[in-house]
């Protein structure tokens, strides 16, 4: 059984594709970027509202940060790594308040949507 989600908490889709799709009890969230923030070149303020966009989706499907079980990032430029981990990070605390991080990849792309500089896609249960 599959129940779409989508919330006007974040952008809407661009394409062909839903925010989210609820499935067996995982929640695949399509990638998420900040169209209005990738114009400023802040990425530390990009790659939040990313993180926030993909927060807003998580509730409207019941779910938080803790339940992200793998996390994929796309950036056009892997100097910006450190920042980009710095931000994304500081999303994830266990019930315990240690840090807690899902399994994930960075991967440097020539290009993303909307000239964006960075893409997060996350699958939590």
């Amino acid at each position: 059984m599959k129940q779409v989600i989508y919330t006007k908490q974040a952008p809407a889709p661009i394409g062909p594709y839903s925010q989210a799709v609820k499935s067996n009890g995982f929640l695949f969230v399509s990638g998420q970027v900040a169209i209005d923030v990738a114009a400023s070149g802040d990425i530390q303020a990009e790659t939040r509202q990313v993180m926030e966009n993909i927060g807003a989706i998580l509730q409207a499907a019941g779910m938080d940060y803790s339940n992200i079980v793998k996390a994929s990032i796309f950036v056009k430029d892997l100097n910006n790594f450190g920042t980009i981990n710095d931000v994304y990070g500081s999303f994830f605390t266990s019930e315990h308040g240690e840090p807690y991080h899902p399994a994930r990849e960075t991967v440097e792309v020539a290009r993303l949507p909307k000239d964006v500089n960075v893409e997060i896609s996350v699958i939590a249960c």
